[in-house]
């Protein structure tokens, strides 16, 4: 609030001026900052994008849907889901959504019964893959980008066919 010229104060209770701070225009040094208008991609490097953990809490919470065999874990489920949602949403540039992760899961049959042969397929790339970077890079690249552009229903029907829409 400023001060009428007309009210006595004393030197002490005047507004001092203030200093205009020039506004930072750029800040350098953040670790996932992506400085060219090209993506680099290849092997081993990952799909960025924003907010990409967030899969993991959509993961958690359809994991009472999962369609899971005694010996699959849903913890692994969870992790590789999530990076194929991630990977999935980072094609148009957003956060991961459920739907991300309905095409993910339904890609590998784990929200309805899947055929035996991808159910030993999905085991073999699922495994322990919360511990092995090498592992999530794998499963990510086994799945064709025409794959990922799916809606949840075509992948949850691609099941019978899955040969064609994975690359293993």
């Amino acid at each position: 609030m400023t001060q009428p010229q007309f009210v006595p104060i004393t030197d002490g209770q005047r507004l001092r001026p203030v200093m205009a701070q020039p506004t930072a225009t750029h800040v350098t040094g953040k670790p996932a900052e992506l400085r060219s208008p090209v993506v680099t991609s290849g092997d081993l490097f990952g799909s960025p994008g924003p907010d990409q953990g967030y899969a993991l809490l959509l993961a958690h919470h359809l994991s009472d849907r999962l369609v899971l065999r005694d010996d699959e874990d849903a913890h692994d489920v969870e992790v590789g889901g999530s990076l194929l949602a991630g990977r999935r949403a980072s094609l148009y540039g957003r956060a991961p959504s459920i739907y991300d992760l309905q095409v993910a899961l339904g890609l590998f049959g784990f929200l309805t019964a899947a055929p035996a042969d991808l159910v030993e397929i999905r085991q073999v790339l699922f495994r322990s893959i919360g511990h092995s970077y090498a592992a999530q890079r794998h499963l990510v690249d086994a799945v064709p980008e025409k794959s990922l552009r799916m809606t949840p229903d075509e992948a949850a029907s691609s099941t019978s066919n899955w040969r064609s829409h994975l690359w293993i």
